[in-house]
């Protein structure tokens, strides 16, 4: 540590810098991408450069994030992965635009996350990975559209329901963390069968009758599931007019029976 107890002195951004920062990718956004690159305070001259779609301070030195990072309204990719951050700005809920966030490896608590959150209706991707969360924030579940979460490397012992509710998730990473009884996560994933990866314990780290019960688990599902879909393709929709939810496996074969009616 430098003398005075001061912390690293950190690299300047200028404007002209994080101007000379900015790319465009290849399917046409633009990003100012300011990753490792020192820093240690949020730079506040990038606040003119807010017309940006991506920004990513990945692996810096900041500690905090100010609230007028909700200047940046067209922010659609947000990566402040591998910093100190301990609290996020309520402003962040105004960032209604956002699609991805990285916040893993910081130093985020529970306490840390606004419940302004809830406020980001579009966003897909949420990794909170690495951090010291004791707890799954509600906020989470209020956001429909969410398709990925990671929460792996924290101190979660339970997971809400509110979040195997969600309707649009595919994946979740909780790996590494001390959830007490291992029926409590047999539950869990027997609410999210949906999902395509539920990384709570990894092949290679399972001894071998632990992990032949696992793929008996597996087969056992996947016969449920054949049967399942076997029965749906024999039923008969002759008095729908559209096909419903229960419908969805069999649409086409609805079609071929209305079109020969």
């Amino acid at each position: 540590m430098a003398k005075g107890g001061k912390g690293p002195k950190g690299k300047k951004i200028t404007f002209k810098v994080a101007k000379n920062c900015i790319k465009v990718t290849f399917d046409g956004k633009k990003r100012l991408d300011l990753s490792k690159m020192g820093i240690t305070t949020f730079p506040k001259c990038i606040l003119r450069l807010n017309d940006v779609d991506e920004l990513d301070l990945s692996r810096n030195l900041i500690k905090k994030i100010p609230e007028s990072i909700s200047k940046f309204q067209n922010l659609r990719w947000l990566d402040l992965h591998s910093n100190y951050i301990d609290k996020l700005p309520e402003s962040i809920g105004q960032m209604t635009s956002l699609l991805y966030l990285n916040l893993s490896n910081n130093k985020l608590t529970t306490n840390g996350l606004p419940v302004e959150l809830n406020q980001l209706k579009n966003i897909r991707t949420v990794n909170l990975g690495l951090n010291h969360l004791d707890s799954v924030p509600t906020t989470l579940g209020a956001l429909k559209e969410l398709h990925e979460v990671g929460l792996n490397d924290n101190l979660l012992t339970s997971i809400p329901a509110s979040i195997s509710k969600l309707p649009k998730l595919k994946k979740l990473n909780t790996k590494r963390n001390p959830f007490p009884k291992e029926e409590e996560s047999d539950l869990f994933i027997d609410s999210i069968k949906r999902l395509e990866n539920l990384y709570l314990v990894e092949e290679k780290d399972l001894c071998g009758p632990c992990l032949r019960k696992c793929q008996l688990a597996r087969e056992k599902l996947n016969k449920i599931k054949t049967m399942t879909s076997f029965a749906q393709r024999k039923a008969v929709f002759s008095n729908l007019v559209a096909p419903n939810s229960m419908a969805k496996d069999s649409q086409e074969d609805w079609r071929l029976r209305l079109s020969s009616s």
